[in-house]
């Protein structure tokens, strides 16, 4: 048995397809959804990612500004920038590309965008309200995966899913999500003691620990779909997964690829979320 590649270029193809009609009926209404990316610093790959979402944007027809800023900029002066946005009618989403320089408080920034532009899903108004199952905006690597499970027409209801990863943008958002869904979840991380004998178990595997091959096909069982989180670069500068590709695809029953897997879906849900917000400021 070979597993059934899961495309995340073609589901997020056919996504934007429909978010372009959404877009299209905004427009009709006076509104132009309208996303809003602050830069600080000059790291490279913060700039590929954000160059990234600001062409998918555009794609779209959602109107995007970058905001650059260098890495002297104060706290201060920075929080004034997202207030400025907060209190802008015109903008419907603000994303501060993490990471920020260590002399900025994260939390602080976070926490400052108001939560009906927060796209990215990380407030803690909005993660508060996504685990006691309100209406929130989601994080968007962890709504990408549950969008592809949908597509794909994969239950949760009663399946063992575990999920290799407890952080605040990918783990703990998505057990929120499959428990929503009435999965039965266990979270591992870098301090369980049997990672295997968790894995082995999983009818639904993520993981997202940034080891390259961590994930063998002696640790999943037969048929398990197994959703590909990690992004590390090898030392030839090829991006790999944590999931040993070529060896665990002959015994799973899905799979996702690295890259084409979840990336493009993270950047869609980006998409999905700032039209939301747009929506949530037409009046009937």
């Amino acid at each position: 048995m070979t597993a059934k590649i899961i495309d995340g270029r073609e589901i997020a193809g056919n996504v934007k397809g429909e978010l372009e009609k959404r877009v299209g009926v905004l427009k009709q209404k006076g509104i132009t959804p309208k996303l809003v990316v602050i830069l600080v610093g000059n790291d490279p790959a913060s700039d590929v990612y954000v160059r990234s979402k600001m062409k998918r944007s555009e794609e779209i027809g959602i109107a995007s500004d970058m905001v650059r800023y260098p890495d002297n900029i104060t706290e201060g002066e920075l929080l004034e920038k997202i207030k400025e946005l907060n209190d802008d009618s015109s903008v419907h989403g603000i994303l501060v590309q993490l990471p920020l320089p260590k002399e900025i408080n994260e939390k602080k920034v976070i926490d400052s965008i108001a939560p009906s532009k927060d796209v990215d899903g990380f407030s803690p108004v909005n993660v508060g309200n996504l685990l006691i199952g309100e209406t929130a905006f989601e994080s968007c690597t962890p709504k990408g995966i549950m969008k592809m499970l949908e597509i794909e027409g994969i239950p949760i209801e009663g399946k063992e899913v575990v999920i290799i990863n407890r952080s605040n943008i990918v783990g703990k958002p998505l057990t929120a999500m499959m428990i929503k869904k009435s999965g039965t979840v266990t979270v591992c991380h870098s301090r369980t003691k049997d990672i295997p004998f968790h894995t082995r178990r999983a009818d639904i595997l993520i993981s997202a620990t940034g080891k390259p091959g961590f994930i063998t096909e002696d640790m999943i069982k037969e048929g398990a779909v197994v959703i590909d989180v990690g992004t590390t670069r090898n030392e030839n500068g090829k991006l790999c997964g944590d999931v040993d590709f070529d060896k665990v695809k002959e015994k799973a029953g899905y799979i996702t690829p690295v890259p084409g897997g979840v990336g493009p879906m993270t950047v869609i849900m980006l998409m999905e979320n700032t039209i939301i917000s747009a929506e949530s400021f037409v009046k009937d």
